[in-house]
């Protein structure tokens, strides 16, 4: 995992999910692609996704279920994992989490 983006720009307007519990920011690469940084706080969720993506934990701790799966699978900083495109995924966060969201072509 990089530990910084070169050369990319930065959307100051956050985007703000589940009244505050989630917070990113839109980061622009040159080639088109785009990721999302930020901190989802002490919670229990479910995200839709559209496109295929990988979520890469920079620090924290959650527990994640994907749509369709009984089963629970923790996760924290360091570690990564797919969600697939137009689909979602239950997450509760044990301790504040620090992601970047990697939209992947589908």
């Amino acid at each position: 995992m990089t530990t910084q983006f070169d050369n990319v720009s930065v959307v100051k307007k956050a985007n703000l999910y589940f009244d505050g519990k989630c917070v990113s920011h839109a980061v622009l690469f040159a080639d088109g692609t785009k990721k999302t940084i930020g901190v989802i706080f002490p919670s229990s969720l479910t995200f839709n996704t559209g496109a295929p993506e990988i979520m890469e934990l920079n620090a924290g701790k959650c527990r994640i279920r994907l749509k369709g799966e009984t089963e629970w699978k923790s996760y924290e900083g360091g570690q990564s994992f797919n969600v697939p495109g137009n689909s979602s995924f239950d997450i509760e966060t044990v301790e504040t989490l620090d992601y970047v969201c990697h939209f992947v072509a589908a």
